[in-house]
């Protein structure tokens, strides 16, 4: 796949876009573990290997740094979100998981025809390293439990514990002062990764309601 091009900087970003870390093969996504599962993911190169990984409730996975921090707490928040794992995917395994999504809203109650939907979707606000909210939304997917084995063992092609730098960005933006530091600056310091418009289609756009508000 040929990465498509990103979203010229002069232009504010779309209400809804996908905003992602990927090259010509994989797409990375995030999401805060306990340490027993982490450092059991790392080493097995397989999310499932630890004992306490639960396949029987929904998993939530974003592909915003950003958002992961805010999420997390620079992986400060609590001992269940101390590691922050980056998760490779293949972009066709990747698009098979947005495929059998279905958006929904906080606090809307589900229709049967929701819940029969193994993946959510979620849009909610976008955060700046400082975890500032932003004028347009970042994309959230839920995997149900129905394939969330599936999905750890089969669709997971890589992971990395990337909690230092997620330290590593708070320690630096905690030592500057707010607003000190420029986002490009912590792309140059490896703290926060470059992430563009991850094109998914015309299809896919109207599954994730890409137009809507």
């Amino acid at each position: 796949m040929t990465p498509p091009s990103p979203t010229p900087p002069s232009q504010p970003p779309p209400h809804r876009q996908i905003r992602a870390h990927f090259d010509n093969e994989t797409i990375t996504l995030y999401q805060a573990y306990s340490k027993p599962i982490a450092e059991a993911a790392v080493r097995a190169q397989r999310l499932s290997a630890s004992a306490d990984f639960s396949g029987t409730r929904m998993t939530w996975v974003k592909p915003s740094w950003c958002w992961m921090m805010y999420r997390s707490g620079y992986s400060f928040k609590d001992e269940r979100q101390s590691h922050i794992l980056a998760l490779k995917m293949t972009h066709a395994n990747f698009r098979k998981l947005l495929s059998q999504g279905i958006v929904v809203y906080h606090g809307e109650k589900l229709t049967p025809q929701q819940r029969e939907k193994p993946i959510r979707i979620q849009w909610d606000p976008e955060r700046d390293p400082y975890l500032n909210i932003l004028p347009y939304r970042s994309i959230q997917i839920g995997i149900g439990p129905e394939i969330s084995r599936m999905w750890a063992e089969e669709w997971v092609d890589g992971i990395e514990d990337v909690t230092e730098r997620a330290r590593g960005l708070k320690r630096v933006l905690d030592e500057n002062g707010k607003g000190e530091v420029e986002v490009g600056e912590l792309v140059e310091m490896s703290l926060v990764p470059e992430e563009r418009e991850y094109d998914v289609g015309e299809e896919l756009r109207g599954v994730l309601e890409m137009g809507g508000e």
